[in-house]
């Protein structure tokens, strides 16, 4: 499950030009887009300034375009649009919908006899543990023997539980028929599924369809010959999370672009893996990724990132951003486990969300695939805990 590394103005960033020079800001050279878009802060110190930086101002903080879809879909019955009743002007970029059962379905139980993590059973889903320590530290925590040892363990029972799931996809399956497997497979291991609540997030999984990004909610749409879905699966057990995802193919006639998506983002991935060692900068992952994404012509999205993951969800320390030229700090040390998570784009790289504040899709409506794992740094490389039986990282191409 990712984090989000969106770019935001605090009332005191004003004070100083945008563009990170130093000099004091002239409210006289404010960006006209940002104003007419309602963003403040969006000043600069001299004309000059802003006009050099203008291309990366833009891609930065300006509001994409948005597509708008006008695909007729055939909800099936005992089923509706999600967002018709609360959102009627909502257009989705895609073909995709938001397929809810008209009798909702309840927040699934989890038994009073498996450990809950912190934000579990609080109203808004909050995990105060990770609040306090992203405000008190930003150096990734290094991990005791003992406590690798307990990441060991629930990041091997994360991949038993995705790899179950992964088995089940097929053309017809719902969504939430995946996320109710997760949820069994979970309580089968003692284990709480990671994203049920967190920050009020409603589902033991997520289920990531064809545009969506990250983060989607599983719900009734029936999948489709033809769709590629990321299952992102989380654990919860002896007080240690893993995190895991994979984009998978459903049915046989999933177009070769799809194809390719899917085979480049793991390959970014795995790329980006094979730099990790002691000593190396989180922040150079991201050229690395970049890189074998746009030799396929693909984009990586820059609003969400990798994280640390240990007895917390998700640590801001380390950051690791899936682009180049990123400010990700702090250097690789043995002990250390996070995640890397790119997320590519066969168009548009830039999110869109949807009225639930959850799913993200492309604002073009194209196609996103991601894969993650959760990481270990050693004393001499790097070891991938989530990693499938057998897995081996493959040869580099010559």
């Amino acid at each position: 499950m990712a984090t989000s590394s969106k770019p935001a103005f605090t009332p005191s960033s004003g004070m100083l030009c945008l563009n990170g020079c130093g000099k004091a800001s002239n409210r006289a050279h404010t960006c006209p887009v940002c104003l007419k878009e309602g963003v403040s802060g969006a000043q600069f110190c001299s004309p000059s300034c802003f006009r050099d930086n203008y291309k990366t101002h833009k891609a930065k903080y300006h509001k994409p375009s948005v597509a708008v879809s006008t695909a007729i879909y055939n909800y099936p019955e005992g089923t509706k649009d999600a967002f018709a009743d609360k959102f009627p002007d909502f257009r989705y970029t895609g073909t995709l919908r938001s397929v809810m059962p008209i009798v909702p379905v309840p927040k699934r139980h989890v038994p009073e006899s498996i450990e809950y993590p912190d934000y579990g059973r609080e109203a808004n889903g909050q995990s105060f543990k990770e609040i306090a320590y992203n405000r008190k530290f930003n150096k990734c925590e290094v991990l005791t023997p003992k406590k690798i040892e307990a990441m060991r363990v629930v990041c091997k029972l994360g991949r038993e539980v995705l790899d179950i799931a992964a088995a089940a996809i097929r053309p017809g399956i719902t969504t939430l028929e995946l996320d109710a497997i997760v949820h069994e497979e979970c309580m089968k291991r003692n284990s709480y599924p990671s994203p049920l609540n967190y920050s009020k997030f409603p589902r033991s999984v997520c289920t990531s369809v064809n545009e969506i990004i990250c983060h989607g909610i599983p719900d009734a749409r029936p999948l489709e010959d033809g769709d590629i879905i990321n299952l992102d699966v989380s654990l919860y057990h002896g007080g240690f999370h893993s995190d895991l995802n994979a984009t998978y193919p459903v049915g046989n006639n999933v177009s070769t672009e799809k194809l390719l998506l899917i085979k480049t983002s793991r390959k970014c991935l795995d790329e980006a893996i094979r730099a990790c060692k002691p000593g190396m900068e989180y922040g150079k992952l991201g050229a690395i990724i970049e890189r074998v994404a746009a030799e396929q012509g693909f984009t990586t999205n820059r609003t969400y990132v990798g994280h640390g993951v240990n007895e917390l969800f998700h640590s801001n320390a380390p950051q690791v951003s899936h682009y180049a030229n990123n400010r990700d700090a702090g250097r690789m040390r043995p002990g250390q486990t996070f995640t890397i998570e790119p997320m590519i784009c066969i168009g548009q790289e830039k999110p869109f969300h949807w009225p639930d504040n959850w799913a993200a899709a492309t604002v073009d409506g194209k196609a996103s695939a991601q894969f993650e794992e959760t990481l270990l740094v050693t004393e001499t490389g790097i070891e991938v805990l989530t990693a499938a039986p057998g897995w081996k990282l493959p040869e580099p191409d010559a």
